[in-house]
């Protein structure tokens, strides 16, 4: 509004606000406005200045205490004033609202600190350790670790058949049960060695 009014008073001489306070505004003479200027806020501050004298005119014109107590009594920049002191408060009000909200911000905060210092910590541990086993369990169904097991299974049943035929020429076993089991050995060594040998061309 300030800038309104200063734009009104630098485009008219002093003679002419003269003019202007004495005669009757009609339509003619408010079409002599600066279009630059919105017309009802020139119409508001011609208004409080057409009953001005002279001698006031110049002293609003020249005295900037006496332009500060006009412009503060003109009612659009009382209704602006008005609108910033709302929003001065409602500021004030959120200003407050936010302090009052700074304690529990503070212990979200605590929250995340405590959540990043020992549960992530222990969910990072787990992911570790499911990581190690998925790496075992791969291992483990490895061709070359079937291969190594199926030796061991078929080097174990080797043993067990030359224990088997010790016990045959110790006579610790009548002939009979040494057949029996003997037999069962063998097939069982063979089925691993034919498993063995599968395996190790399939990896060719």
């Amino acid at each position: 509004m300030s800038s309104i009014f200063t734009r009104f008073w630098g485009s008219q001489e002093q003679e002419h606000l003269h003019q202007s306070s004495s005669m009757s505004y009609t339509s003619s003479s408010s079409s002599s406005r600066p279009s630059h200027v919105p017309p009802a806020e020139a119409a508001g501050v011609i208004a409080a200045l057409k009953d001005k004298s002279v001698d006031e005119l110049r002293k609003i014109s020249s005295e900037k205490d006496a332009y500060q107590r006009f412009l503060q009594s003109l009612e659009q920049v009382k209704i602006q004033n008005n609108l910033k002191d709302e929003l001065c408060k409602e500021n004030m009000l959120l200003v407050d609202e936010n302090l009052q909200k700074e304690p529990r911000v503070l212990g979200l905060k605590n929250q995340c600190r405590i959540i990043r210092t020992s549960e992530l910590a222990a969910a990072q541990e787990k992911l570790k350790e499911l990581e190690k086993q998925k790496e075992e369990m791969l291992k483990l169904s490895s061709l070359p670790f079937l291969l190594h097991r199926i030796q061991g299974a078929m080097n174990k049943t080797e043993e067990e058949s030359e224990d088997l035929h010790q016990q045959l020429l110790d006579k610790e076993i009548d002939l009979g049960a040494f057949l029996q089991k003997y037999k069962k050995l063998r097939i069982a060594y063979h089925s691993k060695n034919l498993i063995h040998l599968a395996a190790r061309t399939s990896n060719i």
